[in-house]
């Protein structure tokens, strides 16, 4: 199975496994799933640890080696991906999860997440 992390997804998992639900863990945990993480998860991060909303700056100098090291697979943003984000539905008011319910939608996969508010997309979501 593809799956495509929210990124407070990511950061559990990198951080501190326990918050992620049974399901999450097994589902991040086996290696016969792909992990997808998005280039507007390192986006959203950089952007957190800028306006020092998270910490530590290590998350962002870690993020390559733990996708590497996990065998978790980068997926970049296409202009009709933003497009079809743009135009979604304001159900969330965060652009980026927006931009990940629409590449989710693009790519045909669902979204690892614990926010319920992403179920209003037409989008299959796993928790």
């Amino acid at each position: 199975m593809k799956v495509l992390l929210d990124t407070h997804v990511l950061v559990w998992w990198m951080e501190d496994a326990t918050r992620l639900s049974k399901q999450a863990a097994k589902i991040i945990a086996d290696s016969c799933n792909q992990v997808l993480i998005s280039a507007a998860v390192g986006w959203e991060l950089a952007i957190k640890v800028g306006t020092g909303k998270m910490k530590p700056r290590s998350i962002l100098q870690d993020l390559d080696r733990v996708l590497e090291r996990e065998s978790f697979s980068e997926v970049p943003i296409m202009l009709g991906t933003a497009v079809r984000a743009g135009l979604l539905p304001l159900h969330h008011r965060d652009p980026f999860d927006r931009l990940l319910v629409a590449q989710a939608q693009s790519l045909s996969v669902p979204i690892l997440s614990a926010d319920a508010v992403l179920d209003l997309y037409e989008v299959k979501r796993l928790w």
